[in-house]
């Protein structure tokens, strides 16, 4: 995770807003960054989204994770925006988009739910 190099962007009551740098070592071949970086890069801002709702971090897991990927990003940081849908004493569900810097079209789009253990 720390090899992304995310940084919180901002954090805003049930969402979160993080950066996820431009880099050549996280691109597949054709230059378009990894999903997976997409993917890792969505669950952690939801982490941050419902730690910033329950007012600090709780134990918690991934239920479910679902992402469709809309187009390449290539050059570019990514902005991750996850947004809390609905956030219980047991569960939370996220949507999450992600955007490359410079442009209001989706690159990323994905949907969560997470266990709150704690």
């Amino acid at each position: 995770m720390l090899d992304l190099g995310l940084t919180v962007a901002s954090v805003d009551g049930h969402e979160a807003v993080l950066r996820l740098p431009w880099s050549d070592r996280l691109a597949r071949e054709g230059g378009g960054l990894s999903g997976q970086a997409l993917m890792a890069a969505a669950d952690t801002a939801t982490v941050i989204a419902v730690a910033a709702a329950r007012g600090g971090f709780v134990p918690m897991t991934t239920v479910q994770q679902s992402i469709s990927f809309q187009r390449a990003v290539v050059g570019a940081d990514v902005l991750v925006r996850a947004r809390l849908t609905k956030a219980g004493k047991r569960m939370a569900f996220a949507d999450i988009t992600m955007t490359a810097e410079g442009t209001e079209e989706t690159a990323a789009h994905a949907t969560a739910v997470y266990a709150l253990l704690g």
